[in-house]
């Protein structure tokens, strides 16, 4: 046995390596919606900087999800935390979705920040009710949850990689991530400890409160959509209206500067 102190400790019997595998798969199971989520944040970059916001952001979710795990038993009894949690996934699933059905990219330095933003305040509400099974899996090792957590990066990032790349080919897989993210947030509302103290859902309950929301994310997004098209339209519509009344301000202007001399001759 290897003593780490506070970071743990590092055991070869079959006790060690199992907590080692469970981690891994679990964080394997996790790694989808994480990518997706990903992959949504950075889709509106400009394609350099999407490999840096994809590497940070995939980095200080690990981290930060790391931190909570040291906290998972004490959140997960805090009465709608998951509730409100899943709001908020609902609305950033809604962001994302107008975002990346976008035509436009961020290039400013800001907007990488931006999409790290969303996707440590994302991932960090989305592992809150998956943290538990990491520090269960570890029995208390540190050194366990840090590696077993560490391993996640190359995945999450060669996931989320890939879809920023089929999303620019096949749009249809931003609607697909923004209805997976929808149903993470449905499950976080249908399973907090409150509501299911409260209403004591069933599991189809459950299943339809996933479906509502996986439909209500898509529908308010396009609808948000079509709303800002219609606004666009309108305002280049009024611009053309305002740009055409000025040359035909300044035309006449400069006919009646051109006949001007004339009127002053018949004089």
């Amino acid at each position: 046995m290897i003593d780490l102190g506070w970071f743990g400790w590092i055991t070869w019997d079959a006790h060690f390596f199992s907590g080692l595998v469970q981690i891994i798969f679990i964080n394997i199971i996790l790694s989808g919606d994480n990518a997706v989520l990903i992959a949504l944040a950075v889709r509106g970059l400009g394609h350099r900087q999407r490999f840096w916001g994809i590497i940070i952001g995939s980095m200080l979710a690990v981290v930060l999800r790391i931190v909570l795990t040291a906290f998972a038993v004490a959140l997960l009894k805090v009465s709608l935390l998951k509730f409100i949690g899943g709001i908020l996934i609902a609305w950033i699933a809604v962001k994302l979705f107008t975002e990346g059905h976008g035509d436009e990219e961020v290039r400013e330095s800001s907007g990488i920040w931006q999409a790290v933003r969303v996707i440590v305040i994302a991932d960090l509400i989305m592992s809150i009710d998956n943290v538990l099974a990491i520090a269960g899996a570890a029995s208390g090792n540190m050194f366990l949850i840090i590696f077993g957590l560490g391993t996640s990066i190359p995945l999450v990032v060669g996931t989320s990689a890939l879809l920023t790349v089929l999303m620019d080919k096949y749009p249809i897989i931003v609607t697909i991530g923004a209805g997976v993210l929808g149903k993470v947030a449905g499950e976080m509302i249908i399973t907090d400890p409150w509501v299911q103290r409260t209403f004591h859902p069933t599991q189809l309950e459950e299943i339809a409160a996933q479906v509502i929301f996986i439909i209500g994310v898509i529908l308010i997004g396009k609808f948000l959509l079509k709303d800002k098209s219609e606004s666009e339209e309108a305002g280049t519509r009024k611009g053309e209206k305002g740009l055409a009344g000025t040359v035909a301000r300044v035309t006449k202007s400069s006919e009646e500067a051109a006949i001007r001399p004339f009127k002053d001759v018949q004089r």
